[in-house]
């Protein structure tokens, strides 16, 4: 059994919201999950004190996401940009940068 972290979508049209799920990596999107984790809000709401950027808001159960991870769940690319925000994984860097390969830069 093939386990994926990922994002089932919820919410209203142009109004996204999503839950970060344990499933299942050939159910669909929108399934049944095992377990879901925490959610992701990608819309950007104004900080409580009104100064400074607008923050989404990603709210996470660690201690699962930890354990899930630790028995072989892999997470898809969203849920791993996600993670590494929180700072359970590290960061994915992409080999191109401007449509060249790194490899190319370096010469």
């Amino acid at each position: 059994m093939v386990l994926k972290i990922r994002l089932a979508r919820f919410g209203k049209r142009n109004a996204p919201f999503y839950n970060i799920v344990v499933a299942q990596a050939r159910s669909a999107r929108n399934s049944k999950p095992l377990e879901v984790l925490g959610t992701y809000d990608p819309i950007p709401k104004p900080p409580p004190s009104g100064e400074g950027k607008p923050i989404k808001d990603i709210k996470l159960d660690t201690s699962r996401a930890k354990y899930w991870l630790g028995v072989g769940a892999q997470p898809s690319e969203p849920a791993w940009r996600l993670l590494s925000m929180i700072g359970l994984l590290e960061p994915k860097y992409h080999g191109q940068v401007g449509g060249q390969k790194q490899e190319d830069e370096v010469r």
